[in-house]
């Protein structure tokens, strides 16, 4: 019969990678014998628990009791308080107490009564959220990192820059789910949506900034488990190459009609395509940066090369593109973000007031993929390959050459720099051949979406029957 006891269990030997069990069935300690499945888990990270494994209707079970209290990170369980709680959690199952052996979250999450835990970005997360009240959000997971490890417990000197890249680039692509509803292709749309921004280099920091948050919360909840898995990131030398074909774009449009999204959804992902912007550049549209039909990316918020950083890029909007932006203006302010969810006034008079720039795109993204799928299964087609927002400008600079457009003024179109440029850049320069090629854009975009529309037109022309 194993012997058991504060000592023995601070002695178990810490696993390379992983965690493992050691059974404890049997052992006394201070008159209160261990029943049969009762064991300590020791992870990689020395963390110790109590678990109890055993069966039922032959199916296994692993409730985790509690942590040992005297792990380096805490916990709540003596070795006896544990084995007096393994103790009666083995009698209800004996007895029939124990209605359930899933643990309460598994349960909920196999019935569809999904909880959701504390939330990745709290404070952070991806809403349309006003300075002012942040500051009554409850932290979520990133914000405890930064707070209690980054900045007490390890004082790095990197802390804004940590907390800089969290707030820019994860809380708006996960902040918004919890603990227990992160999944691995959340990571994986976040670090793709990275890569194609702002570099595969810039994805992979990230990604080890995201996999050191995780694994310090996993010790402080038992239920937590990491999406992160060996392998995860894209290669530095990998380049993104999905183009959307004309059944897809037809199906994002016919989506974004009756998908449970923001109302200002819609008019951002088809702009995306008709201005050939990146996601967060159009995001953060703003009134006053239009002149006329004219939209002036202002540099410091545009992405280009270190040698062309400043620079400004000039959208011409197309009428398509104005008709998508149009409509009555916010009540609060005589200059707002295009695309915005905020809201003030009265409950029952909410009007957007434009003061935030939209951000939820995951959750939206996730509506919209929902409603995609369901269209091509009621229609008896195949599911839709996994796409990004990002495919948009991939698709709309593909879309230019096949509407006859000159490549140098297609490149020119998506922000390029063509070499040979001089130095000193005018802003305006090519705004003739650059409203063109959009022109151009907008209308083989109208034709894809109405493809027996153009029959008909041609068929008319040539006048013969359609």
């Amino acid at each position: 019969m194993p012997a058991i006891s504060e000592k023995i269990v601070g002695n178990l030997p810490t696993p390379a990678k992983g965690n493992k069990l050691h059974y404890f069935s049997g052992a006394s300690l201070q008159g209160k014998k261990a029943p049969s499945g009762f064991a300590v888990r020791v992870t990689a990270a020395g963390t110790k628990s109590f678990v109890l494994f055993h069966r039922v209707n032959g199916k296994s079970y692993l409730p985790t009791l509690g942590r040992w209290d005297e792990n380096a990170q805490g916990g709540t369980l003596t070795v006896r308080d544990a084995i007096v709680k393994a103790d009666k959690l083995a009698k209800d199952i004996k007895n029939g107490r124990q209605e359930d052996p899933r643990p309460e979250r598994t349960r909920r999450l196999e019935e569809g009564d999904r909880v959701a835990g504390l939330k990745i970005g709290g404070a952070w997360e991806g809403d349309d959220v006003e300075p002012a009240k942040r500051d009554q959000k409850q932290p979520g997971l990133l914000d405890k990192f930064v707070e209690r490890y980054v900045r007490k417990e390890a004082k790095l000197r990197t802390a804004d820059q940590i907390e800089a890249t969290f707030k820019r680039l994860v809380a708006p692509a996960i902040g918004n789910l919890g603990v227990y509803e992160i999944r691995r292709s959340h990571v994986v749309d976040m670090l793709d949506e990275i890569a194609d921004e702002s570099g595969p280099a810039m994805a992979h920091r990230t990604l080890a900034l995201v996999r050191k948050a995780f694994n310090w919360y996993a010790i402080r909840d038992d239920g937590f488990s990491i999406p992160i898995v060996k392998g995860m990131g894209p290669g530095v030398g990998d380049a993104r190459n999905r183009i959307l074909d004309d059944d897809e774009v037809r199906d994002i449009w016919t989506a974004l009609e009756t998908a449970d999204v923001p109302d200002c959804y819609p008019a951002f992902v088809k702009m995306l395509l008709l201005t050939a912007t990146r996601r967060n550049e159009a995001a953060n549209m703003h009134t006053s940066e239009f002149e006329g039909d004219v939209w002036t990316i202002p540099g410091a918020r545009y992405k280009r090369l270190p040698k062309y950083a400043g620079l400004d890029h000039v959208v011409p909007m197309t009428a398509e593109v104005r008709a998508l932006i149009g409509g009555k203006p916010p009540m609060a302010t005589n200059s707002w973000f295009v695309f915005s969810t905020s809201v003030s006034g009265p409950d029952r008079e909410m009007q957007r007031d434009g003061k935030m720039a939209f951000s939820g795109f995951s959750k939206a993204k996730t509506e919209l993929d929902k409603t995609i799928a369901d269209i091509r299964n009621r229609e008896g087609r195949a599911p839709m390959p996994e796409w990004r927002l990002h495919d948009l400008r991939r698709s709309a600079r593909t879309m230019m050459s096949r509407a006859g457009v000159q490549p140098d003024h297609a490149e020119r179109c998506l922000g390029h720099i063509i070499g040979g440029v001089r130095g000193t850049y005018d802003r305006y320069e090519f705004l003739t051949e650059k409203r063109a090629a959009f022109e151009a854009l907008a209308a083989l975009v109208s034709r894809i979406l109405n493809p027996t529309a153009n029959v008909e037109e041609l068929a008319a022309r040539r006048g013969v029957p359609a």
